[in-house]
């Protein structure tokens, strides 16, 4: 329940004070003199104060209550105080509601306009404290990705910090660990993130594509070959799970893998062994897999192309990619480290933003390399990028980039909650934010 103190030396006041809000909902604590108060804002959870100006007979000044204030706010620089004032003290309320006052009440005061103000507050200052929250999580969370290698990746997105965020959880033990997503959304940067944050950092790692290599020589390519074992093979082959002894072996785009390559990567999974193609010769390795693809494994072992088993095995714990057009923040980023030092407008960034990305990260940097050959001087448009503009490109947005008087009337408008104002702007919360910042507006 929310606590709200009231400080008066008038018990009259007190007691209509407190009946009026307890009957709203609140809890209340009161005071009788300045000391009790600060005694009070010192050791409880107050949520809302509200003051008197004088609490000295026939004193008028409202000096006691200025000092008051200010004793108040250097215990907890964030309560909001309300003053109830008398006629005589109205030009020194006016003073400290410029030095940070919520608001001033006049005597006799009105139960409604008081009770809208107090409710206002409380809720203004839960979304300061939500917010406070979030950019201290963000802040903690920034610093522990700064400490990691995170193998260049360029993001701003919450959906890939979460990734992230389980990518360098996922380091620290020895499950097997399976990236889905769509082609180009960057599933190998994350299983190098897993492995550079690993025990086995310095130990071999080794990638397999198996969605490029023929069927007949995947196999070959992960177990090795002894010489003669199938037509080509001049001389005795070493497997991918060979040379990955002690390390970690990255197996993309595994729903490719054909059925025998299945059973046997099963059995290395549960045993650590198996033979070389051509070979009765049985090998034993320690290598941790991280596996990949773009495939929706689960239809494939309702088709019966994958095994159940197979799947369970490598994942234990699954990192979902979403593709570009779900984490619209990263888009700019990406764009401004593919293309650095080089300018576009904001209704370039509104159509790059918009734009759907099928081929997720890999278009767009394939995208900004022809803008960089084919434009190598001045500001970028959107044609510059050779991009579909009639089939690929989701509604725009058409409203214009607020101000910074609009963001902070938003701000009021909204009581401060973040979310509400980016919504009302059509902005994502992490584009919000670069906005309050570079405005220097408080949130």
């Amino acid at each position: 329940m929310d606590k709200i103190l009231i400080i008066d030396d008038n018990q009259a006041v007190l007691d209509a004070l407190s009946l009026l809000l307890e009957i709203h909902g609140y809890d209340v604590v009161t005071a009788h003199t300045p000391f009790e108060a600060e005694q009070v804002v010192r050791y409880q959870r107050i949520c809302l104060a509200i003051q008197d100006m004088n609490f000295t007979a026939d004193t008028t000044s409202g000096e006691e209550g200025k000092n008051l204030f200010y004793q108040l706010r250097a215990l907890n620089a964030h309560l909001p105080i309300i003053l109830i004032t008398a006629w005589t003290e109205l030009e020194t309320a006016i003073e400290l509601v410029k030095a940070g006052a919520a608001d001033y009440i006049a005597k006799p005061w009105d139960d409604n306009k008081l009770l809208t103000s107090i409710a206002n507050l409380i809720e203004l200052g839960k979304a300061k404290q939500d917010n406070d929250t979030f950019n201290r999580q963000q802040d903690e969370r920034h610093s522990v990705h700064e400490q990691a290698n995170l193998a260049g990746l360029v993001y701003a997105s919450t959906a890939m910090e979460r990734v992230i965020d389980m990518a360098l959880q996922l380091a620290k033990s020895d499950v097997s660990v399976l990236i889905t997503g769509p082609n180009g959304s960057g599933k190998e940067r994350i299983a190098e993130i897993v492995q550079l944050n690993s025990a086995l950092a310095d130990k071999p790692f080794i990638k397999v594509n198996a969605g490029a290599l023929p069927s007949e020589l995947i196999e070959a390519e992960l177990f090795g070959a002894e010489a003669g074992a199938y037509t080509g093979a001049n001389k005795q082959r070493i497997g991918r799970f060979e040379a990955a002894d002690g390390g970690t072996l990255f197996l993309d785009e595994i729903g490719n893998l054909p059925p025998s390559g299945q059973m046997k990567l099963l059995r290395v999974l549960q045993t650590g062994e198996f033979e070389r193609l051509g070979s009765v010769q049985t090998q034993k390795v320690s290598v941790r897999v991280i596996s990949a693809t773009n495939a929706d494994l689960l239809q494939d072992i309702k088709a019966g192309r994958f095994r159940e088993d197979l799947y369970y095995r490598l994942n234990v714990i699954e990192l979902r990619l979403l593709p570009l057009s779900e984490r619209k923040d990263d888009i700019v980023p990406l764009i401004k480290h593919f293309l650095p030092e080089r300018e576009f407008g904001l209704a370039t960034e509104q159509a790059l933003t918009s734009y759907a990305w099928p081929g997720n990260v890999r278009e767009l940097e394939n995208a900004c390399k022809r803008a960089a050959v084919l434009k190598p001087k001045g500001a970028l448009e959107f044609t510059d990028f050779g991009l579909n503009q009639t089939q690929n490109v989701t509604q725009l947005n058409t409203n214009k980039e607020p101000n910074k008087d609009e963001i902070e009337a938003a701000m009021r408008e909204y009581q401060g909650v973040v979310a509400k104002v980016a919504r009302h702007f059509g902005l994502s919360r992490q584009a919000l934010y670069r906005r309050l910042q570079k405005f220097e507006i408080d949130y």
